[in-house]
């Protein structure tokens, strides 16, 4: 059964739906599940000021691409490749704490959903 936590986090549509107005976009399948991404991308030279996105996916890929375009604006590009390797870290090493600025994505990166990290990190591949 689907914890309802993440079913309000795939529910909040606020930055669905692309505008073709953005600098960056990008299209990324998940080759084990079939889910699909689209996201649009206004950058600057070191932050990402917004992203919109559109999915044909599982609800953890659209709870995951939900909570990552609220976020976005906070997040540093040059960054981003050293925080992915920390959500990695926190599913595979039991003693390793979730980055404060990933404490929302906390009900999806758990052990128990280890078999939908893919689906999860979607959104962070299509960056």
């Amino acid at each position: 059964m689907i914890d309802t936590k993440i079913i309000k986090l795939a529910s909040d549509t606020k930055n669905y739906g692309l505008r073709r107005k953005s600098t960056h976009s990008a299209l990324e399948k998940n080759k084990i599940c079939g889910d699909k991404i689209s996201i649009e991308l206004t950058v600057n030279k070191t932050r990402i000021n917004s992203m919109r996105y559109e999915t044909e996916s599982c609800i953890y890929c659209q709870a995951s691409a939900s909570l990552l375009s609220k976020i976005i604006p906070t997040l540093n590009i040059t960054n981003l490749k050293k925080d992915i390797i920390d959500l990695n870290n926190f599913l595979y090493h039991k003693d390793f704490q979730l980055p404060k600025r990933y404490k929302s994505f906390k009900p999806l990166i758990q052990k128990k959903n280890k078999s939908r990290y893919q689906c999860v990190m979607l959104p962070f591949n299509a960056l």
